[in-house]
């Protein structure tokens, strides 16, 4: 194993680095805005237009390596990334704080796009579903160490936000100094959405509904977990424990997946998911640390693990159609659910209180159980040898999914461009 990841280890330690520090800023960021007295709604707001820069970068990456190559890109995105956060820490103005983070968003998914693109060029389809698996680990343990650097120094000063500047610029040595070769450009994939749609209503609906509905935890939980009394450490360790929940549970909930109508799947995680909401607005309200954390977990099992289920179910109904098609097209509609949540469940918080942003996600979760059971009710399951395997994905938090590095897409170029290939050659 260690010889086969040789190739890509920079790669993957630049990815490393990246996380930490984007994990540690999206949890700062909240936190700080708190401090600095943010409205909730404006919290929202800012964490929503982090997505739109997301989402304008996924579109924008491809034709900006084009023109200036990996390395030269990768350089821009991490310089103007590690910019964002220093600026964050010299103003207290929340217009400045959301061109900030439509920038941060924008430069990362930049940033990982043009990592997976590399670390696909490095993969074979005899290497390509370990280098996933080391990438998911990567991924999820970046991201549960990035939230315990919360608590190296005081999230109101200026320490914090330095250190994320500082790990977003080491990230660039490892891409700087490899011997690896330089892939190709990344290429631009045409995605129809109302033609993934037909394929998996539940599918392209879920992908919605998890940006609707997760987003709001990422953006809002830290104040939640403040208000319900956790200082600094117990928010870093009740964000850890949604993470670790939702690793744990990733594979069980796959497998099981594996042997059923997923769809089935999605309904009890969909419930689940509110369940652990509700749990959230209880324990919040509860005084009681232990149950703050346990409800955090539980959230993450259900609430974090719905996206590879639904992405799973997709892939089911698309064997036939480019994997890379149904990643870009899935991202897209989870952006624009991401954009829209954590603004719409803010809205409500100066009435209600900050829990109230759960009871809004719960709702979502429960009437996306509803119409699964509904297209269940209404359209046959699928065989068992119509499935694909499940596939863990990283958390659609601050990276794109990997598309051509995703194990179940093989070297071979779907069906069209590949009948397009042979007409070719015959004339």
């Amino acid at each position: 194993m260690p010889r086969t990841l040789a190739p890509v280890f920079s790669l993957l330690l630049a990815t490393a680095i990246l996380l930490v520090g984007n994990g540690l800023l999206g949890t700062l960021i909240p936190i700080r805005a708190g401090l600095d007295g943010f409205a909730t709604t404006t919290v929202g707001v800012i964490g929503s237009v982090y997505f739109a820069g997301f989402l304008v970068g996924c579109l924008a990456t491809p034709h900006v390596v084009q023109r200036a190559g990996h390395i030269r890109s990768f350089a821009t995105f991490c310089g103007l990334a590690s910019a964002a956060p220093l600026i964050h820490a010299l103003s207290s103005d929340p217009f400045i704080w959301g061109l900030m983070r439509i920038l941060t968003g924008f430069c990362f998914a930049g940033l990982y796009m043009v990592i997976e693109s590399w670390l696909n060029e490095q993969s074979t389809n005899e290497t390509r579903g370990r280098f996933f698996s080391t990438y998911v680990i990567v991924n999820l343990s970046a991201l549960t160490v990035g939230q315990f650097m919360l608590n190296a120094a005081d999230p109101g000063g200026f320490a914090l936000f330095a250190v994320c500047s500082i790990l977003t610029s080491l990230a660039l040595v490892p891409i700087a100094l490899t011997t690896s070769v330089q892939p190709m450009p990344i290429q631009s994939t045409r995605i129809d959405i109302w033609k993934l749609y037909a394929l998996s209503p539940v599918g392209l609906a879920g992908s919605f509904i998890v940006g609707v509905t997760n987003a709001p935890f990422w953006t809002l939980a830290p104040l939640y977990a403040s208000e319900s009394g956790l200082d600094t450490g117990g928010i870093s360790l009740f964000m850890a424990a949604a993470i670790i929940g939702g690793a744990a549970a990733q594979w069980p909930i796959g497998r099981l997946s594996d042997r059923m109508d997923r769809r089935r799947v999605i309904v009890v995680v969909s419930i689940g998911a509110a369940l652990g909401e509700i749990a959230l607005v209880l324990a919040g309200g509860s005084g009681s640390v232990t149950a703050v954390m346990l409800a955090g977990f539980l959230f993450g099992v259900f609430g974090l693990t719905l996206y590879s289920v639904c992405v799973a179910h997709m892939n089911d109904h698309g064997q036939s159609e480019s994997f890379v098609a149904i990643s870009g097209g899935l991202l897209i509609v989870f952006s624009v659910g991401s954009i829209i949540g954590p603004t719409a469940a803010s809205i409500g918080v100066s009435t209600f209180g900050i829990a109230s942003i759960f009871v809004v996600t719960a709702a979502v979760h429960l009437l996306f159980a509803a119409y699964t059971a509904y297209r269940i009710a209404s359209a046959p399951a699928l065989t068992g040898e119509q499935r694909s395997d499940f596939v863990a994905v990283p958390f659609p938090q601050v990276q794109p999914l990997p598309t051509e590095l995703d194990p179940r897409a093989s070297d071979e170029p779907p069906a069209e461009e590949a009948s397009e290939a042979e007409n070719e050659a015959a004339r």
